[in-house]
């Protein structure tokens, strides 16, 4: 796992280095031009709230918590630490479980427990499978269009309250993830879970990838519109399959390939017939800085999806999951708000306008609701069922978006969404297909029903 690891940070630092050699160069000049000429005081500003200066910030946060762990961890099993301190006490203890595991300890059989089986319900399935849509409808509609909301329209415009924009992506990411952990650390306090095997420090590569592509997503929304960013979204199969080739040596069937073709071709005439903003008019500067953050989001979010099928192999719950990841990732990005004090700034602008406060906590609430709807879906229904609820999910919300926000969409772009979401129930029901080819042939091979 650990060439793995270096390999998938060796193509991540050579795209982030291209990345950052491309927007020093046009990106930059922008925000020194608009300094220059923006009057008194804007320099300083400018820079500030410039997305790379940004991100450097955050690396800077993390790598404050990242690298004195490395050092220690690297240390502990140079050292021999545990033999030495007699395997005895809660240090060694605490030492096994961040650094080692348990999953050596665990009998076999343990080994191979999955999370409990749902007890079977007094209600229909029909009436579950209604209950799981409206849960997942209307958590992630909710959360899409909250999110447009926040970070791409202003607050306070009044006489009292003068109109401004958050810009703190950091914020929202922290506040989605402690409260996503309480429900994890809830859930896990109440429900009998396998017993857990996962070193605690391998949740730290999924985390912080995962705080990295949460962080531009909220940023790219800055550049570019919902829409733009939904379809992002969508074509990330693209980066997965180069991600699980890189991190897993996962090989893919031939339709995988062309159903990826077709969600480049849509996405394509999607960004070429999307006109600009009316209420503000796009450079090619701001595009290309938006198309960066969404490269980004889902360059790190295929990384995460990959390294949380290795750890699954631990045999973990997904709620075990979901509290390691998220004990992370809070530590990571309440480290860099405090650094950079984002904390006195987000409270400071939630005590200015007080619907900020309500939006921030109506998303987090739609965020965690929806991480417990999807495992929800998952273990009554299977990943199909849950894909197709997704996939409808999304185009639901463009529609909702350019309802709400009045984003113009011509008939190119909208054949280009048509191709997008065409190529996405294909590869559904591709795979489906596949699956029932093997279960066939997994049958004559062996003559039993499976």
């Amino acid at each position: 796992m650990r060439s793995h690891v270096t390999k998938s940070l060796l193509v991540m630092a050579g795209v982030g280095f291209a990345v950052f050699v491309l927007v020093m160069i046009m990106d930059l000049g922008e925000v020194i031009a608009q300094s220059t000429w923006g009057g008194e005081g804007s320099s300083l500003a400018g820079l500030t709230d410039f997305w790379v200066f940004r991100f450097l910030l955050n690396i800077l946060g993390y790598a404050s918590i990242v690298v004195p762990a490395a050092i220690l961890i690297r240390y502990i099993k140079r050292s021999n630490f545990l033999e030495r301190t007699g395997g005895k006490g809660c240090v060694y203890d605490l030492v096994k479980a961040c650094v080692y595991g348990t999953a050596d300890e665990l009998p076999t059989a343990q080994q191979d427990i999955e999370a409990p089986a749902p007890a079977p319900s007094r209600f229909p399935r029909w009436a579950i499978l209604i209950f799981c849509v409206v849960g997942l409808q209307g958590s992630y509609l909710t959360w899409g269009v909250l999110q447009e909301r926040i970070m791409r329209h202003e607050y306070g415009g009044t006489e009292d309250e003068p109109a401004e924009k958050f810009k703190n992506s950091q914020f929202l990411v922290f506040v989605n993830r402690i409260l996503a952990l309480t429900i994890a650390g809830v859930y896990l306090s109440i429900f009998r879970q396998p017993r857990h095997g996962c070193p605690m420090y391998k949740y730290s590569y999924a985390s912080l990838s995962n705080v990295m592509s949460s962080w531009c997503q909220y940023e790219a929304l800055k550049f570019v519109s919902f829409p733009t960013q939904v379809l992002a979204k969508a074509s990330k199969v693209i980066p997965v399959m180069l991600m699980g080739k890189v991190v897993s040596k996962k090989s893919y069937e031939y339709y995988e390939y062309v159903i990826a073709a077709l969600i480049s071709v849509g996405l394509s005439m999607f960004l070429i017939a999307h006109g600009p903003d009316d209420e503000k008019k796009s450079t090619t500067v701001t595009t290309f800085s938006g198309i960066l953050l969404l490269a980004g989001y889902m360059m790190f979010d295929s990384f995460t999806a990959n390294w949380q099928a290795e750890l699954y192999k631990y045999k973990m719950s997904s709620f075990q999951m979901m509290f390691g990841v998220n004990c992370f990732s809070c530590l990571f990005t309440s480290a860099a708000l405090l650094q950079q004090g984002g904390f006195i700034e987000a409270f400071s602008f939630m005590i200015r306008h007080q619907l900020f406060a309500f939006h921030v906590f109506l998303n987090s609430i739609c965020s965690a609701t929806g991480q417990m709807f999807i495992f929800f879906t998952i273990n009554q229904f299977g990943a199909m069922v849950f894909v197709i609820i997704m996939t409808t999910r999304q185009a639901l919300a463009i529609l909702l978006s350019c309802i709400i926000y009045a984003h113009p969409v011509s008939v190119m772009g909208g054949f280009g969404i048509g191709i997008v979401f065409l190529a996405m129930f294909l590869r559904v029901y591709a795979s489906h297909r596949m699956k029932q080819k093997k279960v066939r042939q997994q049958e004559n091979n062996t003559g039993v029903k499976v």
